[in-house]
C-alpha cells in the first residue's frame, strides 16, 4: 500500500519559509493594489512603460507581478527560478508565452522556440515536461475549420499538413529524449482538431508510456464523456493516453460565442458542476492509473486534498510517477510547497518570453481566466496570516 502522510495545504510557515518580511509586505501590496489594476489595464500600462528606454524595461522587469509570474525573457533567464523552485523540492515547466508572428515564418519560429526547450528541459532534472499550444504552430481559422468537419481547399490541405509536421516534429523530439510533453487545451470551436492531432500523436509515441498529454478542460460539459472515451480508445489501440486535467481558461469567451451564435452553452451552469466533473476525472484517471498517466492542474486545495486521498486509497506512493501536480509560478505556492515537502511528484509552470509580446499575452489569459478574482483573495489570505504569525511570534 502506499504511503501518504497527512498534508497540511495551509502551513504559510512552510509556504512561506525563507521569504524574508519586507518581501511579504510587498507581495501583499501587489495583490492587493497593483495586480487589480494590471488585470483592469495592464496591457496599456505595460506597452506605455516599455516605450520609456531603460528605465521602463527596467521597473517591469524587476518589479512587480512580471518578475513574481513570469521566470524571464528567455530560457537561460529563467535558470534562478528553475534553481529556487528545485531548493523547495519543486521542478519546473518552461512555458514560452509570447506570441508570434500568426503566418507560416512565425510558426517555425515559435516551433524551433518549445524545441529549444525541449533540448534545454532533456539536459535537466528539474524540468520535466515540456509544453506548447497547436495555435502556436498553426492557424487557428485553419483548426476552427478542420474542427467543423467542412472541406479543405488544396492550400488548406497544405498548410494544415504543415502544422501537424511541426507538432510530429516537436513531439519526436520529445520521445526521443524520454521528455514528456504537454498540449495545452483551447476554445471549444478549434479543440476538435487539437484533440485529433493529440490523439494522432499519442497513439504514435505512447506505446510504452506516456509522453504525449493531451488538456482536458473539466468546465466543459462533455469533457469527462470524453475522457472515458480517450481511455478506451487508448486500451484498444495499446497506447497510454497522458491527460492534464484543469478546470478551464476561456468561460468569458466560451459564453460570449455561444449567445451570439445561439449555441447551447458548452460550459457547466455552475462552478459547483465543474468542480465535481474534475473531481470525477481525477478519480477516473486514479482508477484507472495502470493505462493513463495524470497531471492535475489545479489551485483548488480541496481538490488536491481529494487526489491525495484517493491515491492514498489506490496504493499509491506520493512520487508515483504516472501521477503529477502543477500550479501557474507565483500563485497556490502553499499547495505546491505542502505537496513537494511530502515527496509528491509537483511543478510549477514559468511562463517566459520576450516582455513586449509576453506582457499583453499574459495580461489576456489573465482577463480571459475569471477565476483570477478569487484566487487574488486567496493569495492576500495566505500572505495576511503569515504576517500576522510572524508578528506573533516575536
Amino acid at each position: 500500500m502506499g504511503s501518504n502522510p497527512a498534508v497540511d495545504l495551509y502551513d504559510t510557515e512552510l509556504t512561506f519559509r525563507g521569504v524574508p518580511t519586507w518581501k511579504l509586505h510587498l507581495i501583499r501590496l501587489m495583490f492587493r493594489s497593483i495586480l487589480p489594476r494590471l488585470v483592469a489595464h495592464g496591457e496599456t500600462l505595460g506597452l506605455l512603460t516599455l516605450r520609456i528606454p531603460i528605465l521602463g524595461k527596467l521597473l517591469v522587469r524587476y518589479i512587480g507581478p512580471f518578475p513574481y509570474f513570469c521566470g524571464g525573457t528567455s530560457i537561460e533567464d529563467c535558470e534562478g527560478t528553475v534553481k529556487r523552485l528545485h531548493q523547495r523540492g519543486i521542478r519546473s515547466i518552461l512555458d514560452y508565452s509570447a506570441e508570434g508572428l500568426k503566418n507560416e515564418a512565425g510558426f517555425d519560429v515559435t516551433r524551433d522556440e518549445v524545441l529549444h526547450a525541449l533540448r534545454h528541459a532533456s539536459s535537466s532534472s528539474d524540468e520535466p515536461f515540456g509544453v506548447f499550444k497547436i495555435t502556436g504552430v498553426g492557424d487557428k481559422d485553419l483548426l476552427e475549420k478542420v474542427s467543423s468537419g467542412a472541406a479543405l481547399t488544396a492550400n488548406e490541405r497544405a498548410a494544415f499538413d504543415r502544422t501537424v509536421a511541426r507538432v510530429r516534429q516537436i513531439c519526436a523530439t520529445a520521445a526521443e529524449d524520454r521528455l514528456r510533453v504537454l498540449i495545452d487545451a483551447e476554445e471549444s470551436w478549434i479543440q476538435k482538431a487539437i484533440d485529433d492531432i493529440a490523439e494522432e500523436m499519442m497513439a504514435e509515441f505512447n506505446r510504452e508510456q506516456a509522453i504525449i498529454y493531451t488538456t482536458v478542460q473539466m468546465y466543459r460539459v462533455d469533457r469527462l464523456d470524453y475522457l472515458q472515451r480517450l481511455y478506451e480508445r487508448g486500451v484498444s489501440g495499446g497506447f497510454i493516453p497522458g491527460v492534464k486535467l484543469v478546470r478551464g481558461a476561456y468561460m468569458e469567451a466560451e459564453r460570449a460565442r455561444a449567445a451570439a451564435t445561439g449555441q447551447p452553452d458548452p460550459i457547466h451552469a455552475t462552478k459547483e458542476a465543474t468542480d465535481a466533473a474534475f473531481d470525477a476525472a481525477v478519480a477516473f484517471c486514479i482508477e484507472h492509473i495502470d493505462r493513463i498517466a495524470l497531471v492535475a492542474g489545479t489551485h483548488n486545495e480541496a481538490s488536491v486534498a481529494k487526489l491525495l486521498d484517493q491515491m492514498s486509497r489506490r496504493g499509491l506512493t506520493p512520487g508515483d510517477p504516472r501521477v503529477e501536480c502543477s500550479q501557474l509560478l507565483g500563485m497556490s505556492d502553499n499547495l505546491s510547497r505542502a505537496l513537494a515537502e511530502h515527496g509528491y511528484n509537483t511543478s510549477k509552470y514559468v511562463p517566459y518570453g520576450p516582455l513586449e509580446t509576453a506582457i499583453p499575452y499574459l495580461v489576456r489569459r489573465a482577463q480571459e481566466n475569471s477565476s483570477v478574482a478569487g484566487q487574488t483573495d486567496r493569495e492576500l489570505r495566505l500572505v495576511t496570516t503569515e504576517l500576522a504569525r510572524r508578528r506573533g511570534a516575536k
